[in-house]
């Protein structure tokens, strides 16, 4: 793939399917959803190989280090040789999945909770979340 001197923040995050369009890449760094160095960054901004950026998009917050830089978009198989996911651990959607509480679900048709039944719910969130 051809690499290119000067590359913007918005059009590399897309390039490397960081997100689906390169309109939410802008969006991102619009409303400060990209950092570096605990900077927001412009939509605009030149990126360079080797800096650590720092990119939230929804509950998902991931680290990202530039290897490559790369003009357009490609498959998920050669965008991962563009950059170096160094996310702690502790930052993941998959450490923090364990973590949530679980889903309370009723049987279909099983009608609205009796006070009783609501009674008890309201015990068992009050122990989770206490």
């Amino acid at each position: 793939m051809p690499e290119k001197e000067k590359l913007r923040i918005d059009k590399y995050l897309w390039a490397i399917r960081a997100f689906k369009t390169r309109t939410l890449a802008t969006d991102a760094c619009k409303a400060g959803r990209v950092k570096l160095d605990g900077q927001n960054v412009k939509p605009s901004r030149e990126v360079k190989i080797n800096e650590v950026y720092h990119v939230a998009k929804g509950p998902d917050r991931r680290v990202l280090k530039v290897t490559g830089l790369l003009e357009n978009r490609v498959d998920a198989k050669t965008a991962v040789n563009f950059y170096e996911d160094i996310t702690p651990m502790e930052e993941t959607q998959a450490f923090k999945s364990m973590f949530h509480a679980p889903i309370l679900k009723r049987d279909r048709g099983a009608g609205r909770p009796t006070k009783r039944d609501r009674r008890e719910i309201d015990e068992l969130k009050d122990d989770f979340f206490n």
